[in-house]
């Protein structure tokens, strides 16, 4: 049985944010923030993104979950619908307002609407993805009638200065000649912003309006090959091996560590990203599924910073995969890099548009850098 996205919804917390209006409303740690953020900002093009802050008292508006359930809310697959419809609920996101219970648990009780089967489901970007391919599977096997997939980021509230860590002397120092550094812990808050977004599926397409046809949603781990990049609630040793929170002697120490911070491996990020997402992943694709560079219609591409943009395009160029960047879509100056659900927030608009016409392929791509896990998928515009 097939399965189809029937609609898709986006939710973007409080009015957009410039990129001369972050740190006000982050906070400074210290002076050394005011040196980066340029420079950083230069590189990743996002020239607006949106907080679940408040401007005015730095309170936080929306936590997680209800980011979320407003992305829920919006769906229209077709008049008069209500979440009380849902069959099947599943939610990805790379860290959830709380360590148990799940996140589904919690979307589902913002919901407040009727008993249904819930996922919840994690692994930095792809999280959005794998919940979404949760949600197709069950619809296609017959589970259930429809199902929900929802990829949300809260990540301002581990961005405010209260929450930051120190400042690397060493990185500040570098980052002029080395622009990828700023994906380090202590510069990752002038890269990352909150959202969320909400598919539809359902086992027929909608009558009178656009769907995708999901064909194939493929997900690609090399954590058997390669060491953590991006990682949260740990430190990472010399011999590359991740010690987790709860392994520490007391609590005291496992703050002074930061060992809840959000970390990233740069020179890991640096040296494998473009080698996974183009040479270890492609032929994989290729050999199960058949496809060419040139059946795709539309790629749709979720990169944390335009620039990745360029290395991803010649790194699948140089494999023999040249998908020309008239083709490449995406909303990250305008809308930011919203982790996992980046990829339904650029399908909604993309949805919305005048581009899309009956018939044509549509390619998303979403890299999961914690230990590098890549996700390619197929969809059909009918």
């Amino acid at each position: 049985m097939p399965a189809f996205i029937t609609d898709i919804a986006a939710y973007l917390p409080n009015d957009p944010i410039t990129n001369d209006q972050m740190e006000a409303i982050l906070g400074m740690v210290g002076e050394v923030p005011s040196r980066t953020r340029k420079l950083i900002l230069r590189n990743n093009k996002i020239l607006t993104r949106h907080y679940a802050i408040d401007p005015a008292t730095g309170r936080t508006t929306h936590t997680n979950a209800q980011l979320a359930a407003e992305a829920v809310r919006r769906l229209r697959p077709h008049e008069g619908f209500t979440p009380a419809e849902i069959q099947c609920l599943a939610c990805g996101t790379t860290q959830a307002d709380q360590l148990m219970p799940g996140h589904a648990s919690m979307v589902q009780g913002e919901l407040a609407a009727a008993p249904c089967e819930i996922v919840s489901t994690a692994g930095i970007c792809i999280a959005g993805m794998t919940a979404l391919k949760y949600a197709a599977m069950n619809v296609a096997l017959g589970n259930t009638a429809n199902a929900v997939a929802t990829g949300s980021e809260q990540s301002s509230s581990f961005m405010r200065s209260r929450m930051a860590g120190r400042i690397n002397p060493a990185t500040l120092e570098q980052f002029e000649a080395q622009p990828h550094l700023a994906f380090s812990a202590d510069l990752l808050r002038w890269m990352l912003s909150d959202g969320a977004g909400a598919a539809f599926l359902a086992p027929e397409p909608a009558p009178g309006k656009r769907s995708f046809k999901v064909e194939w949603i493929d997900i690609h781990s090399f954590a058997h090959e390669l060491e953590t990049c991006m990682y949260a609630g740990a430190v990472k040793g010399e011999d590359g091996r991740l010690t987790g929170w709860r392994e520490f002697d007391s609590p005291e120490r496992m703050l002074a560590e930061q060992a809840l911070l959000v970390k990233q491996d740069v020179k890991l990020l640096h040296q494998e990203i473009v080698t996974t997402t183009a040479e270890r992943t492609i032929p994989r694709i290729q050999a199960r599924h058949g496809l060419k560079a040139e059946d795709v219609d539309i790629f749709v591409a979720h990169y944390s910073s335009d620039y990745f943009r360029l290395p991803i395009y010649e790194g699948l160029k140089n494999i023999g995969f040249h998908i020309p960047l008239e083709k490449w879509f995406t909303n990250l100056p305008t809308k930011g890099n919203t982790g996992s659900a980046s990829v339904y927030i650029i399908l909604e608009e993309l949805l919305r548009s005048e581009r899309l016409k009956p018939g044509q392929k549509v390619r998303c791509y979403v890299p999961g850098s914690g230990r590098f896990a890549i996700c390619y998928a197929l969809l059909t515009v009918v």
